[in-house]
Parts: structure tokens; sequence; C-alpha cells
């Protein structure tokens, strides 16, 4: 079964920085993505960065040039987050989508970590 547990998620005053984990688990299919993704109250939630098989890399305008996103071997994957403004405020959730064969694909979603960044 599959498993995405978040951390690193907290309370940071603006231009502060936070990294944040999620460390994925029983995966038996190829990885064809990691990705964070933010819910703002009242707003739906959105793609930040996502982190492609071949280790390319997506933001969305709002955080690049302060946002990183990495992965290790181990089916981890981090967000660096810096200089972090009131509007990143949101629950962030961690994402995977699968390659189960066939050319079917399927997603995967952690609990999400609040990130709360004060002004």
């Amino acid at each position: 079964q599959v498993q995405l547990v978040e951390s690193g998620g907290g309370l940071v005053q603006a231009g502060g920085s936070l990294r944040l984990s999620c460390a994925a688990s029983g995966i038996i299919f190829r990885i064809n993505s990691m990705g964070w993704y933010r819910q703002a109250p009242g707003k739906q939630r959105e793609l930040v960065a996502v982190i492609i098989s071949d280790y390319r890399t997506n933001y969305t305008d709002s955080v690049k040039g302060r946002f990183t996103i990495s992965r290790d071997t181990k089916n981890t994957v981090y967000l660096q987050m810096n200089s972090l403004r009131p509007e990143d405020t949101a629950v962030y959730y961690c994402n995977t989508q699968l390659g189960v064969g066939l050319g079917s694909v399927r997603d995967y979603w952690g609990k999400g970590t609040l990130v709360t960044v004060s002004s």
C-alpha cells in the first residue's frame, strides 16, 4: 500500500524558510512524478512544484526563484521554501503519480502539512 508522509510544516515569519519532506513507501510501480500541491482557505488546490521521473522540475510562477523541489534515491521528495510570504500560507500536500501499467496512471496523496506565514 502506497503511503506518503509529510513533515516540516509550521509557523514562520515572512521572509523566513521552511523545508518540507515527504517520504513515500510501498511503491512497486514506476514513479512518473513527485510533487507538492497546496490549498489555501477558500481556494482550490494548486500545483506548487513537481519533479518528473527524469528529474526535470516545474514550478508555479509565484514560487519560482524562492522554492526548490528535490528528490533523493529513496523516494523522498523535499520542498525548500525560502523568502516565504503570507500568501504562501496553506496546507501543503505531497503527491506522487505512478505508472500502473497499460498506459494507466494513479495518483496518491499525503494527508497534508500546514504552513503558516505571519506578516
